[in-house]
């Protein structure tokens, strides 16, 4: 007779709530038994006359989540109860409940959009947010909404705020409260020095639980890597009746099953990943020694694809990992923080589709014709990585320039890989199916050069390798790659290019990099980007290579992984994207245009030639953006317009702006017509701008300006004298000779001339804005000091009476 759960306590809620509306969310935590117990007890009410289809997140709790419910029935895998994982599949025409990976159900979609066969679908483990499973909810809803309205939809977690899943489904939500034990946290004293190496605080603290308390224990460890070095550092230190069990995710099947088996006797100590949060059952579990830290799948700028990346636990899922030990009795959990820091965590890990690489759900979207507008998400794609993660399908040639699927964008999106890595498999056959897998994986080759051949060669002989080179691959990735590859050898095409060079070239059209001139090994990459190879190594002088790897540092990148490409390669798999550029632009290092003829591809120079033919108006413009570096440099005459024009913009709406910033920015406007022969910086300073500026007023325009910001003053003895009108006061500067007999101050308009009387050798006497005032007042003071000095120059008693002169007595 199968145990007594909690979820058992609402199944005729949750086949009553489905009978009824056909959509239901439903939070229950870990251990309530929701993976198991619901898709029978829907199957036995007999509310779906097709299939019942869940999703797992993960392949080990797919195979035992179909193994516990076969179990429960008495029947062997695949017959009522079957699963279906990428590369394996436990089926029959008995199945009835079929336990999925997220990605099997988009292929079902994608293949029969109307899911023929297929009932209901349940959501298992919502809660984490994979790419996958938000893709999959949005088209499960599409379909329901326009093609089979009988669909029955099911979401289900353990932590969920179920509130916007419910809104988005428009369906009701039950909670399972559950019968968990309490557990006793226990946290650290003090935080973990910086100087101690995490596996070891991890043993430490293992080891100080098991003295402390009964009962098997549950270690939660970010990846293999640590769980490998922590088992390492417990096993010397651990009582012979203690059993160290590894679990995570790249283990065979038959490792797994043994961790998660009940302990034949003695304890058991399971080291494992996030992958025993939830959906598994590990029996007799007492313990839980939490690192506090998670592996989530991030975009990384460094391949161009997801990675896993190491981070803080949130609060959600620390509470999950302790509730591990709860399950039978009342548990323990030893947390590798402080109180203090247990405050500081975020409570809810993010979305996959905030953090994730976006490219495969632009093609899965693009394959079903839809966009992330017109697509029910619980939260929608970032706009702009949304866009960005279309720009490299179009570089693969998946998408049209419509945003459209190519017959070749369907091929990849049937492919279980990175578009990327699709994409090359697809053009590159058989041989690029080794390659794929590999950079599918973590780099087996630790602190060895770059050159990506090094570990192909140590994939297909490790022992050789090692034995040659003196570094040890990391076999059970070794392992993992070489299966993988002989998977996609079999969907693979048979032939195509098979240097390692082209191949890696395809997946990454734009990390093709060519070598820039100089000692230190730096590269251009086709993409546009920096990137520098560490000092001394092999590749240090290859002239192009292409980066598979770099460590996303945006202003220039360290090449982690790269292998070389010939030029006649380059050319040979990219030649119709190889194309001939006429270039006129400004160059700020050489202060002129320079005119050149490229050979490029993308943002790589191949060949580079002077354009001695170069039309007269790409200089000019080009120009243009080397007036925008060096100002306008208006000379006298020019300023003085510029002044004038300004002040009759500021006063005359309806006047043409001859501000400097809309001057600026209409350059292309009333500049570039008159810029014919100006070629360098020297060649703009001797620029007389005033044709130019005065060419933008029409005759009437000019003759107004004329009238009412006048550019001169006429002298009595008819001479011009510029005014200038620099704050909007018109000023001249004039000799006080010239000035003898007039007896009304000089004005523009309304607004007294401001004058400077000038000495006969050009020397400021005096300011002044009422001339008749001065002629009255102060000039008798200034005749009486200039005669003196000039006594060749006029200086009549009564200057009002006087004629205007600039000639000065003839000597005697």
């Amino acid at each position: 007779m199968p145990v007594d759960l909690p979820i058992d306590d609402i199944l005729p809620d949750i086949t009553a709530t489905l009978l009824e509306t056909g959509r239901l969310v439903l939070q229950a935590p870990p251990g309530a038994g929701k993976t198991t117990r619901v898709p029978l007890a829907i199957h036995q009410a007999g509310l779906a006359e097709g299939k019942i289809v869940m999703l797992e997140p993960r392949r080990l709790a797919a195979r035992a989540a179909a193994e516990r419910m076969s179990e429960t029935l008495g029947e062997p895998v695949g017959q009522t109860v079957g699963y279906r994982i990428r590369g394996q599949a436990k089926v029959s025409p008995a199945t009835r409940i079929e336990v999925v990976t997220e990605g099997i159900l988009t292929r079902m979609i994608q293949s029969d959009p109307d899911l023929p066969g297929v009932s209901l679908v349940i959501f298992d483990e919502f809660h984490e947010r994979s790419l996958n499973a938000d893709l999959g909810l949005a088209l499960c809803l599409d379909v329901a909404g326009a093609l089979r309205e009988d669909l029955i939809l099911v979401a289900m977690s353990a932590t969920l705020d179920a509130a916007p899943i419910a809104d988005l489904m428009q369906a009701p939500s039950l909670t399972s409260e559950g019968r968990a034990f309490e557990v006793t946290p226990h946290w650290l004293p003090k935080p973990v020095p910086k100087t101690q190496r995490l596996e070891q605080a991890v043993a430490d603290l293992t080891l100080t639980a098991l003295s402390e308390t009964d009962g098997s224990a549950l270690v939660f460890l970010p990846g293999e890597g640590e769980i490998r070095r922590t088992e390492a550092a417990l096993r010397p230190h651990i009582d012979p009746d203690v059993t160290l069990q590894p679990l995570f995710g790249a283990m065979p099947f038959k490792e797994q099953r043994a961790a998660i088996a009940p302990a034949r006797s003695g304890r058991k100590v399971v080291l494992a990943t996030s992958i025993a949060e939830t959906s598994l059952t590990i029996e007799g579990i007492r313990i839980v020694v939490d690192a506090g830290l998670a592996r989530r799948a991030e975009f990384d700028p460094a391949s161009g694809m997801s990675r896993l990346s190491t981070t803080r636990v949130t609060r959600a899922e620390a509470t999950q990992r302790m509730g591990r030990a709860g399950r039978v009795a009342p548990g323990h959990c030893y947390k590798l923080w402080t109180r203090g820091e247990d405050g500081a965590l975020q409570s809810h890990p993010p979305a996959e589709i905030d953090a994730g690489d976006l490219t495969g759900l632009a093609l899965e979207l693009a394959a079903w014709g839809s966009t992330p507008d017109h697509m029910p998400f619980v939260t929608p794609p970032h706009p702009g990585r949304y866009a960005e993660a279309q720009a490299v399908l179009r570089m693969l040639d998946a998408l049209d320039d419509q945003g459209r699927i190519t017959a070749h964008g369907k091929a990849l999106s049937a492919m279980p890989l990175h578009p990327r890595l699709a994409h090359m498999v697809a053009k590159g056959g058989a041989d690029a199916s080794l390659l794929a897998a590999l950079l599918s994986e973590r780099d087996i080759l630790r602190n060895a050069p770059a050159d990506l051949t090094l570990r192909l060669t140590a994939v297909k002989s490790p022992k050789t390798f090692q034995t040659d080179h003196g570094w040890e691959p990391h076999r059970p990735t070794v392992t993992r790659i070489r299966e993988e590859a002989k998977r996609l050898a079999r969907s693979a095409p048979a032939k195509g290019p098979n240097t390692p060079g082209i191949l890696a070239a395809l997946a990454y059209p734009d990390r093709i990099g060519a070598r820039r001139p100089g000692d230190t090994p730096r590269y251009i990459l086709s993409g546009g980007k920096g990137a520098i190879l560490p000092a001394g190594d092999p590749l240090a002088n290859t002239p192009f290579l292409v980066a598979t790897d770099l460590d996303g540092n945006p202003r220039e990148a360290r090449i982690r992984q790269a292998v070389a490409l010939s030029n006649s390669e380059l050319r040979d798999t990219f030649p119709d994207q190889i194309t001939w550029h006429h270039i006129c632009q400004w160059s700020r290092r050489a202060n002129a245009v320079t005119a050149r003829k490229q050979e490029r591809f993308g943002a790589l120079v191949l060949e580079d030639r002077v354009w001695h033919d170069a039309p007269p108006e790409e200089i000019a413009r080009a120009m243009l953006d080397g007036v925008r570096q060096l100002g306008l440099l208006p000379d006298a005459k020019a300023q003085r317009f510029l002044a004038r024009a300004q002040l009759m913009s500021r006063s005359d709406p309806g006047y043409p702006d001859f501000s400097e910033t809309h001057l600026m920015e209409t350059l292309e406007d009333w500049l570039l017509p008159h810029l014919s022969g100006v070629k360098t910086a020297t060649d703009w300073k001797s620029f007389d701008l005033l044709p130019a500026l005065k060419a933008r007023l029409s005759w009437d325009q000019q003759q107004a300006l004329d009238r009412a910001v006048p550019g001169h003053f006429t002298t009595p003895l008819g001479r011009k004298v510029p005014i200038t009108y620099e704050d909007a006061q018109p000023r001249i500067s004039i000799r006080l000779q010239e000035l003898f007999g007039v007896t009304d101050h000089p004005r523009v308009g309304d607004t007294p001339l401001q004058v400077t009387l000038l000495s006969p050798a050009q020397r400021p006497l005096q300011v002044t804005e009422d001339l008749p005032g001065f002629w009255a007042s102060s000039y008798a003071d200034v005749r009486k000091d200039m005669r003196g000095r000039y006594p060749r120059h006029p200086w009549p008693e009564d200057p009002t009476q006087a004629d205007p002169t600039l000639r000065a007595k003839p000597r005697k």
